[in-house]
């Protein structure tokens, strides 16, 4: 069960990652939408787990291998935001959120 600190932080997070995306998405990645669906923060603060939603999904993984290689750059640009509400800016770690996808799969299956 997350915490008070923790759900803050991670809802913190969210924001200011989905807006880097929005921005950076156009030079770093070829303009592929990303949104970030869900950020998980460990108890200490020290992680963070970033779950994308990629848009063509087809490319997904390639898209991702491309974040995780920007990674440092990302959470640099984080940190210049977040600077001043967290004492330290937590690693991130990247995951394909295929959600969206699973619910389509069921859908098709149901129709």
């Amino acid at each position: 069960m997350e915490s008070t600190r923790q759900s803050k932080v991670s809802r913190l997070l969210q924001k200011d990652l989905g807006e880097i995306f929005q921005v950076e998405s156009r030079n770093l990645f070829g303009g592929r939408m990303i949104s970030v669906t869900t950020v998980r923060i460990s108890p200490d603060l020290g992680l963070a787990k970033v779950y994308l939603s990629i848009f063509p999904s087809d490319k997904s993984e390639e898209t991702l291998q491309l974040i995780k290689m920007s990674s440092k750059n990302i959470r640099r640009i984080l940190g210049r935001r977040v600077g001043k509400q967290l004492r330290i800016v937590p690693e991130l770690a990247f995951f394909i959120d295929d959600s969206l996808d699973y619910i389509e799969n069921i859908d098709s299956l149901l129709s």
